[in-house]
This record gives structure tokens, sequence and C-alpha cells, in this order.
């Protein structure tokens, strides 16, 4: 599997490109602000051709890009239901006071929004991608996870865990996710973040501060 990726615009959040080898069918995940000439780039650099946009959760900063990818490759557009209102109100997410910062947008979905269900297998490009809805980022957060590969989103960073405080966000509701759908994992599984550098399962079971009570509690 080729996994291709870099960060997007002024938050850095990782967009990542998926496909079964260089001349493939990709998967993009998170497409990011200003993202579009980075995944023209790595499309270019291992000839790859677009044919879904996955999101992780609703965020500004996760699906700014989606709209103008997916149109103009038309294709479709993969969200949890809870967090589809943010594709036109993102500031729902993050508080209005976000419009302060970045000024007058507008966002529209794009033509062809498909809602993601816990447990639903993705089938395309030749992959196979099963989606673990893990609320408390957002109420629509959603994993991504093949044998060994883990697309976390703002679910677990490198030592850290995404943030609770946002609109819409839960500790109780991230602490069960985390629990149930990330510590159950295999320690050898890649843990590919919305932010930061990738990490593992293991390293994060052993040294993730956010995590090291639910390990004690027996949350493996």
């Amino acid at each position: 599997m080729l996994i291709a990726e870099f960060p997007a615009g002024d938050f850095q959040t990782n967009c990542y490109l998926v496909a079964q080898a260089p001349g493939a069918e990709a998967l993009v995940v998170d497409p990011g602000q200003d993202a579009l000439p980075g995944i023209e780039e790595l499309c270019a650099r291992h000839r790859l051709q677009p044919v879904a946009a996955l999101l992780t959760h609703g965020h500004l900063d996760h699906m700014w890009t989606v709209a103008p990818l997916a149109d103009a490759h038309d294709i479709p557009a993969y969200v949890h239901p809870a967090d589809r209102h943010l594709l036109t109100d993102p500031f729902a997410g993050f508080g209005y006071g976000m419009g302060a910062f970045f000024g007058s947008l507008e966002f529209q979905e794009p033509e062809d929004v498909r809602e993601l269900a816990d447990g639903q297998v993705i089938e395309l490009a030749g992959l196979s991608l099963t989606v673990d809805h893990t609320p408390g980022h957002t109420p629509g957060h959603v994993t991504f996870r093949t044998p060994g590969t883990l697309f976390a989103g703002d679910l677990v960073l490198a030592g850290s865990i995404g943030r609770v405080d946002l609109p819409g966000g839960s500790m109780e509701e991230m602490l069960a996710s985390l629990a149930t759908r990330f510590l159950t994992l295999p320690d050898e599984t890649e843990v590919l973040p919305g932010h930061g550098g990738r990490t593992t399962v293991g390293r994060e079971r052993a040294t993730n501060p956010f995590l090291l009570d639910l390990v004690a509690g027996g949350g493996r």
C-alpha cells in the first residue's frame, strides 16, 4: 500500500493519499486548507487518480478543500452525519469568534456527499477501510483502519490526543473512544494522525500521558 502525505495550510493538518501502488486510483484523507497544490503534486509524482475524499471529521482544517477537490474530479466525499453540517458552517466547530481571524468565508457541500456509518467498510481504489465512529473531538469523528494502519484524525496524536474543549467536544466520549476503539488495536498498528508525525498504538499505550490511566484500568 502506498501512503503519501503532506501538512496542509496554517494548521499543518496532515493530508494523506492512499493507493494500492503508484499509478493507481487513490483515496484522499482530510484535504485541509490550501491542500489542492499538494494533492496535485503527489498525484503527479506517484501517477495517482483520486476517486474519493474521506473526512475523519468536519473541522475546518480537515475539510477546507473537500468541495473543490471532489467537484473538480467528480468524486464523492464521505463524512459522518453528525459532522455534515460543518461542511457548510465550519465555524460551528470552532466557535464563531474564529470568523474574526479568517474573515468572511463561504463553504458549500461537494456535489456528492455520502454519509459514513460505524462499522462500515469502504471498498474503493482496490482498498478496504473500516470506519469506526470515535466521538470526543467532534460528535461525528471517525477513524479509518486497514490491517496494520490507522488513519486517526484528531483522536490520537503522537504523545497527545485531540482537543475536547471546542463546540461538540466531550472528554467522556473521547475517553470511551480511546478505550474501545484505539487501545483495542494491536501494538504494531501504525497510527497516522491528523497533525504531527506517525506513531504506533504500542508507543502511545506505553508513553502517552492521556492514555496511561486507561491502560492501568484495563483499557487494552
